[in-house]
């Protein structure tokens, strides 16, 4: 499937036969302190770096009408991101995924995405946008 947006991502969810729990990871995009000058200068331009993780959620999609409430959500943190990581996690028939299911495969997220494994997420940037990196 293609996604062209956040709102894609949310359509898709909300057509799925099982309801769905939608996954969230927000990060921050940062320098290692013993970066190169040539790494610096390559995040400067938008490439590379690292992303660190800042905060997790889990949502239903009809808990979310759009992207900008999940943005406006996030903001009253406090806390600025760059990219949101999402997954999504399938209920069993018309069962829903409970919490407790939600924030261990969160924590399992958060430590895939400290080892650079970003590959199995959808992530988009600040204005809904779907993020693709060159590996």
């Amino acid at each position: 499937m293609t996604l062209s947006s956040f709102d894609d991502l949310l359509r898709a969810a909300r057509d799925q036969a099982a309801p769905q729990r939608l996954l969230f990871v927000f990060t921050t995009a940062g320098m290692p302190d013993d970066a190169s000058p040539d790494q610096r200068a390559r995040f400067q331009a938008g490439q590379g770096g690292t992303l660190s993780p800042l905060m997790c959620v889990d949502k239903t999609p009809d808990e979310l009408l759009s992207f900008e409430t999940l943005l406006a959500e996030s903001r009253q943190t406090g806390s600025a991101w760059d990219i949101v990581f999402v997954a999504a996690l399938s209920g069993q028939g018309a069962v829903s995924p409970t919490p407790a299911q939600a924030e261990a495969l969160l924590q399992r997220m958060v430590e895939s995405i400290k080892a650079g494994r970003i590959g199995g997420f959808v992530a988009f940037d600040v204005q809904g946008q779907p993020v693709r990196f060159n590996g």
